[in-house]
């Protein structure tokens, strides 16, 4: 488990971290219109992780997330990057699974 549903209202996100094949790959979590999403807190521009300010991803409308680094721009919803350095590119997804509001997560591909 790596978050319950309550955590994550609209506009809020929780890192977390999964063994994958020996690797330990960070991830976040993402509430975003009553849905959670998820992704390797990787950007597509820099292999880097996208929050200088620990855990802070979303634009200030909360309607995007920003890499911090050079200033990505994704849609929420698909991890598509849709202004700046990596524009098309497409964050990686981490398959999740909600299990009476507990968030599982699993390595992605």
């Amino acid at each position: 488990m790596v978050g319950r549903l309550a955590e994550l209202p609209h506009g809020t996100t929780k890192k977390f971290k999964l063994r994958c094949q020996g690797n330990t790959v960070e991830g976040l979590l993402i509430g975003y219109e009553e849905k959670i999403f998820a992704y390797v807190n990787r950007c597509c521009h820099i292999s880097l992780s996208m929050d200088w300010v620990d855990n802070q991803f979303f634009t200030e409308d909360k309607r995007h997330l920003v890499c911090a680094n050079h200033g990505a721009t994704y849609e929420p919803t698909t991890g598509e990057c849709i202004w700046g350095p990596c524009l098309g590119e497409f964050l990686q997804s981490v398959p999740i699974k909600i299990d009476e509001g507990n968030i599982l997560a699993f390595c992605p591909e």
